[in-house]
């Protein structure tokens, strides 16, 4: 099949097109380094042509409110446009596990938009609600503060890895349309604060975590449940020592 990947070279991306590629689909790699924008529309329709399924990788590169909100919905319409243009048979969209449950996020709100306009954009699709990666804890942690001490959910997370997201992404894409959602996640679960305190241990860093059930993720307040998958998902399997090893972040190993 031809693919097209957008943010094929992201982290997710890269991944997904060496995957794709290894199973010898034909695959076009959107981004604006490859001269394919989907915010102005540049590239879109020469890409879309032909193209059989389309894989939606792209992200916001501001978590401003206002800014992921326009960029979610102005790529959205961009890229559902070339697809339907092109009579695209299977739209492919990496979300987020819990997402029509954190509108009080603005990031969340702009996934939500993501979401509507796929669903009602008469396209056959597939919406993979991953929970958070591995590779987002730096990020979780400075978004905590830069105390000594940070105040975490006390919420539940089933992380998941980058290359286990990418496996489960590839996978999906040259399968049918579920038309719905499909969820993806890690191996383990605990709470965020007590990941976050292993992760800290891990890397040699002194700050403490206490866990909070009020404190905000992101701006949302969670429930106990809000970050892990409901239903029946497809679990990776790599774990979090694992990762740590993997990542190179782990205490005594190079960065």
């Amino acid at each position: 099949m031809k693919i097209l990947v957008i943010g094929g070279t992201g982290r997710i991306g890269s991944k997904v097109v060496d995957r794709l590629h290894a199973a010898g689909h034909e695959v076009v790699v959107a981004a604006p380094s490859t001269g394919i924008d989907v915010l102005s529309g540049e590239g879109l329709a020469a890409a879309m042509a032909g193209t059989e399924v389309v894989v939606d990788l792209a992200n916001s590169p501001s978590f401003e409110d206002a800014a992921v909100l326009s960029f979610f919905v102005t790529a959205g319409h961009n890229i559902l446009a070339a697809a339907a243009q092109a009579d695209v048979r299977h739209h492919v969209a990496l979300s987020v596990v819990g997402t029509d449950k954190l509108a009080a996020s603005g990031y969340f709100r702009g996934k939500i938009a993501q979401e509507r306009l796929i669903r009602d954009s008469g396209l056959a699709y597939t919406i993979i609600h991953s929970t958070q990666f591995f590779e987002f804890l730096p990020g979780i942690l400075q978004a905590a503060g830069d105390g000594q001490t940070l105040q975490l959910p006390t919420a539940a997370v089933q992380p998941i890895a980058a290359e286990d997201v990418a496996d489960a992404v590839a996978r999906i894409a040259q399968q049918a349309p579920a038309n719905g959602v499909v969820e993806i996640a890690g191996p383990e679960r605990e709470s965020m604060a007590a990941l976050a305190q292993r992760f800290l241990r891990a890397t040699g860093d002194a700050r403490e975590v206490v866990g909070d059930a009020q404190a905000r993720y992101f701006g949302a307040q969670l429930q106990q449940d809000t970050l892990v998958p409901v239903g029946q998902a497809w679990l990776g399997t790599i774990g979090f020592e694992r990762w740590l090893q993997q990542s190179g972040l782990a205490q005594g190993q190079p960065a």
